[in-house]
């Protein structure tokens, strides 16, 4: 199989270049190896011939092709299909890219009647479609992966529990013990941010909805062609509006970018929680050793790669999306050939978050959390200031006071190291409605507002949680 970059081009013919009749002589071999997109678009090929098999249809219908070219045609492509399933499919080095590479192969099988195949479009409109088609499939795997997380978040959190002996941990602000909550919350609360990825994935995927095809190069054609049957023939929902905006628009890539950034941030949130949870300093969460590895020179040791990953990757993609806009942002209209630098970036994001989800939600599926160290570490009385401070408050004291009132016993318990109970205590407007209020699990209990980390609230919020993952689930199944 030859490398599109094989230095065996140039001289003074032309060696098959879809635009090589303009020229005298073939390409240089620098430009070919500069210009080759081959080596990684490859990937569209499905998504090409299923777009070229619905643009045939629409030549035949269009009397511009006869049924037995159309006949001929169609089965070519389902050769080149079946080649590249089976490894057989060659390429040569004028094969700028895998649509040259299907059209040149096609010709091969069929001869002249292939030739056909490009009739009333460009590689402009083509590359476009074929892209948009491929990421309509690509987007769908990746949501059928974020619900795959979400559904691992709310299983753990039902593990977790709200009833007695439910598991909670400390509420951190600053990366600074602030309140408890129950562990069902803190892990609700990753599995909300990954409904909102599935959120904008599917307003995203709506705009990529959309056929370029029949835009041409850039204005169309004056052939008698149906880009709206094409578009429905090749499974789209809509199809252009301005035959300009539909060959140099890459709003669709861009919006992809983002959407898959952002799930790649909210795993590199999840996975900072993971490599404090299972440090020696926290303790609160140890990784089943099929989602860890160990040192090569420390033998004590369980590192959380999967979670670091998470966290370093987000910056890989941050980079696929800033570079992208980049090269976006001064082009004029309509296709120019900087656009070729959409496909490395997305490609690059899309593995890279398909990857990062389902190593994430295997990890949270077998991760243990330590419910004894977590209610340790939460039952430091100081996690319940705030709760005294309301009990002042629902006593008529203004809140300002109120904090001024427990502020201060707090700074005098850590300097004096006298127990913050018996200060508690010995503050008349406190006492032992204070003291109670210390005890553990106590402040988590005492948490009541809609959508608080208190037990009724969190059950009732599971509830609403399943409700939307379930519609969730039925409309990308749908």
């Amino acid at each position: 199989m030859s490398s599109p970059s094989d230095p065996a081009v140039g001289g003074d013919a032309p060696r098959g270049q879809l635009w090589h009749g303009r020229f005298a002589s073939g390409p240089a071999a620098e430009l070919v190896e500069f210009t080759e997109s081959l080596s990684y678009d490859q990937r569209l090929l499905f998504s090409d011939i299923a777009c070229s098999k619905a643009h045939v249809r629409g030549l035949h219908r269009a009397a511009l092709l006869s049924e037995d070219e159309l006949g001929q045609i169609l089965g070519a492509l389902d050769t080149v299909e079946m080649e590249y399933r089976d490894g057989s499919l060659g390429f040569v080095a004028s094969d700028e890219d895998v649509h040259t590479a299907i059209e040149r192969r096609v010709t091969e099988l069929v001869g002249a009647v292939g030739g056909k195949l490009h009739t009333g479009r460009s590689r402009n409109d083509q590359v476009a479609t074929a892209f948009r088609h491929y990421l309509l499939t690509a987007i769908d795997v990746t949501a059928a992966r974020v619900i795959e997380l979400a559904e691992v978040l709310a299983a753990r959190a039902d593990e977790a529990g709200t009833g007695p002996g439910a598991t909670y941990l400390p509420g951190y602000t600053h990366l600074q013990q602030a309140q408890p909550v129950l562990l069902a919350h803190h892990l609700l609360a990753h599995g909300w941010a990954l409904l909102r990825d599935l959120d904008r994935l599917a307003d995203c995927r709506r705009r990529v909805d959309v056929s370029p095809l029949g835009a041409g190069a850039l204005a169309g054609s004056s052939l008698p062609l149906d880009p709206a049957e094409t578009a429905a023939a090749a499974g789209f929902s809509a199809t252009f509006e301005n035959s300009l905006d539909a060959t140099s628009d890459r709003d669709f890539v861009a919006e992809s970018l983002f959407v898959l950034t952002m799930i790649g941030l909210h795993l590199s949130r999840m996975g900072e929680e993971v490599v404090l949870w299972t440090s020696s300093e926290f303790g609160f969460a140890v990784l089943d050793d099929a989602y860890a590895t160990g040192s090569s020179m420390l033998p004590q040791k369980k590192n959380p790669d999967i979670a670091e990953l998470a966290r370093g990757k987000s910056g890989r993609l941050i980079g696929d999306l800033t570079g992208f806009l980049a090269t976006m942002k001064s082009l004029p209209l309509a296709y120019n050939r900087d656009l070729q630098e959409d496909k490395e970036p997305l490609f690059d994001a899309l593995d890279t978050v398909r990857l990062g989800l389902g190593a994430m939600a295997g990890m949270y599926r077998s991760i243990r959390f330590d419910a004894e160290r977590m209610a340790a570490s939460a039952d430091s009385p100081y996690g319940s200031a705030t709760d005294l401070a309301e009990l002042l408050v629902a006593d008529g004291l203004p809140f300002r006071d109120a904090h001024a009132v427990v502020g201060e016993l707090v700074r005098r318990s850590i300097e004096s190291t006298i127990p913050l109970a018996e200060l508690v205590a010995a503050e008349p407007r406190l006492g032992e409605r204070g003291v109670a209020l210390l005890a553990p699990g106590a402040s988590v209990r005492n948490r009541a507002t809609p959508g608080s980390a208190g037990p009724e609230a969190v059950e009732r919020q599971r509830e609403r949680f399943e409700d939307r993952l379930s519609a969730l689930r039925s409309e990308w199944s749908g």
